[in-house]
């Protein structure tokens, strides 16, 4: 078990070394990306990555004060289903509509790996990999399609 200051350690150890695996990983389009911190450019719709004692995963929170408003960037998401798989592959989670641990719902598109922890370095190579194919994946639908997104 680490104490919460080694954890915490650890996981920035790990944030680092992926940040630097991936900067010089060119974006889908010609605005420079930060993969760590990727900004979609749309207010309330987040790409994320996480790593825990279990899991990795890489998702698509979409977290808008306006429930309505949640659901149509879901539904915009929903209606280009097709591409998105195609794009970013199959085995992708759909949830319109999950609440968080903090009690916040929000929507969520998600894909993880499984049996994989950031507190073990042996499987960071693995993480890694995941991250950057799904989040490469999902830049590459980006830039095709966040202009329906800009349109409500």
């Amino acid at each position: 078990m680490y104490t919460k200051e080694q954890a915490s350690a650890i996981r920035q150890k790990f944030w680092t070394k992926f940040g630097q695996y991936m900067s010089p990983v060119p974006p889908a389009g010609f605005e420079k990306v930060n993969w760590v911190n990727y900004k979609t450019g749309i207010k309330g719709i987040f790409f994320k990555a996480d790593v825990d004692q279990n899991t990795a995963k890489v998702f698509i929170e979409i977290n808008v004060k306006d429930m309505m408003l949640q659901h149509q960037y879901f539904e915009i998401f929903d209606n280009f289903a097709n591409q998105f798989e195609k794009i970013v592959g199959e085995g992708w989670y759909w949830r319109k509509q999950y609440q968080k641990e903090t009690g916040e719902t929000v929507s969520i598109i998600s894909i993880e790996l499984k049996h994989v922890t950031v507190f073990d370095e042996q499987y960071w190579p693995s993480i890694i990999s995941f991250f950057k194919q799904h989040l490469m994946a999902l830049d590459r639908f980006w830039n095709d399609f966040k202009p329906a997104f800009e349109t409500i």
